[in-house]
């Protein structure tokens, strides 16, 4: 592997490759760690490539039943030394792969990404949950499985568990099944990167947050709702024409009357602003 870093284009261009294949073919390590690289720019990846590979191989060894998988992801985060930033939690250190490995902590969803991509190169199944606010994880053995919090050393998750976590969030919200709903790998990079774009946003770093969400573009171009978003966040840039074509990719994908009701609104009134 190279020890010299990647350059921005050739980051880019990886990123783009993501959003033309099928996403179970998705190296989901890899991939934050290019998203990573754009914002660790003198950073070489051979070390951290070489960890992704060396967490997955120290769980070829394991007990091939639930308990056994369940055991090893657990001591496999505490051997490295991983744990959940709970002082520093909004720092974006924790939504970057290669920082949260330099530091051996991170947010639920990084800490995740380590557990799934170790867990596929063993050939288990651990796959991310859509469960609101604290990404869990959850590991399938047969007809047996498990929901793991990343955040706290890969800890089992109960049900009731699970609805106490959700409620401490948002009172009035209760579990339903859909939040037991394995989400795709893609989905996965998404929510890593919104993590920075959510905080740029509220911090009226706008120029960030288009930046952000014109890097999430490249490895899931087909989500309609990002082109939206890039669109006004592009108008708050003064970055008028950029946006007029953001909205009019919207406006291409729109599905549903509401959907092309909105596109077109939105694009009729970022071209006012031309005039």
């Amino acid at each position: 592997m190279s020890e010299t870093a990647l350059e921005p284009h050739v980051l880019h261009d990886r990123l783009a490759a993501l959003g033309a294949i099928d996403d179970d073919a998705i190296d989901l390590g890899r991939g934050a760690l290019w998203l990573g690289a754009l914002d660790r720019p003198q950073v070489a990846l051979a070390r951290y490539e070489d960890h992704l590979d060396a967490l997955g191989a120290a769980l070829a060894s394991s007990s091939n039943d639930l308990v056994g998988k369940t055991d090893a992801l657990q001591n496999l985060l505490q051997t490295h030394g991983y744990r959940g930033d709970a002082q520093t939690y909004d720092d974006d250190q924790n939504a970057n792969l290669i920082r949260v490995i330099d530091r051996r902590m991170g947010l639920p969803v990084s800490l995740a990404i380590l557990l799934i991509h170790a867990a596929e190169s063993a050939g288990w199944s651990v796959t991310g949950l859509s469960f609101p606010y604290h990404f869990l994880v959850r590991l399938d053995h047969r007809n047996e499985r498990v929901v793991l919090d990343p955040f706290n050393g890969g800890s089992v998750v109960t049900p009731l568990q699970m609805r106490e976590l959700l409620k401490s969030f948002d009172n009035d919200a209760d579990l339903q099944p859909a939040h037991y709903k394995p989400v795709s790998k893609r989905a996965v990079l998404l929510r890593l990167q919104n993590n920075m774009k959510s905080r740029a946003v509220q911090q009226q770093r706008f120029d960030r947050a288009a930046e952000l969400i014109e890097r999430m573009l490249l490895f899931a171009p087909g989500e309609a709702g990002l082109w939206r978003e890039l669109g006004v966040l592009q108008v708050a840039c003064g970055r008028v024409k950029d946006a007029v074509v953001s909205a009019e990719r919207y406006q291409g994908m729109a599905d549903g009357e509401d959907q092309r009701n909105d596109a077109a609104m939105l694009v009729r009134k970022i071209k006012s602003r031309l005039n």
